[in-house]
């Protein structure tokens, strides 16, 4: 079996990826990175050039930045049913993107104090503004579904739930009526749980 590496830190958006790889319930190794010099050694930038986390080595393919580790995981890794066929394909990859362009954009825009509020800065930002990214999340989970694809849970609800949970913790994201239910629902996952207990073990390390 070829080797899967997973290289991360607890504290950073490969708390997103971890979860992916409890989903998958394939044998995996991690590779712990702590913030500063280990970052940005030559041996590491060689896998991210941006010296950031997380990072996933399988085989002789290097991935890099979490919408995409999500996506091919679940190609490569099939049998967990995590990636959809067929037409719904289109619309898995739209969210996927919308999550990995105007969601992160949008709420890291919105942290840093420079939101996008007025007609002539939305038309040129690529996002549009933190609220409407927000409404349109809101708009996706308004029919009460049980998860972004539907009745399916997929690596969209890994990814793009993962953002959506972070933005609500930190409050950096405006709370609708349909976030907390669907929140409660992928959060309760056995994986889920999982990841984060172990992510949650190796804190105090990276910490002291």
């Amino acid at each position: 079996m070829t080797e899967l590496v997973f290289y991360t830190n607890p504290m950073s958006r490969g708390r997103i990826v971890r979860w992916m790889l409890e989903e998958l319930g394939q044998p995996y190794r991690t590779e712990i990175v702590a913030y500063g010099p280990d970052m940005k050694t030559d041996a590491y930038r060689a896998l991210n050039p941006l010296g950031k986390v997380p990072t996933v080595v399988h085989g002789d393919v290097v991935v890099t930045e979490g919408a995409a580790i999500c996506m091919f995981l679940a190609d490569v890794f099939p049998d967990a049913g995590l990636a959809p066929g067929g037409a719904a394909r289109g619309p898995y990859y739209r969210w996927m993107f919308f999550g990995a362009g105007p969601v992160e954009a949008a709420v890291t825009a919105g942290a840093f104090g420079f939101d996008t509020q007025d007609d002539q800065t939305y038309a040129r930002a690529g996002w549009g503004n933190l609220d409407a990214v927000t409404d349109a999340l809101a708009g996706l989970l308004a029919d009460g579904r049980p998860y972004l694809m539907g009745d399916t849970f997929s690596a969209l609800d890994v990814y793009l739930g993962s953002q959506i949970a972070f933005a609500q913790m930190f409050n950096t994201m405006p709370d609708r009526p349909a976030f907390g239910p669907y929140l409660a629902r992928i959060q309760s996952r056995p994986a889920a749980v999982r990841a984060r207990e172990m992510d949650d073990a190796l804190m105090p390390e990276q910490q002291g």
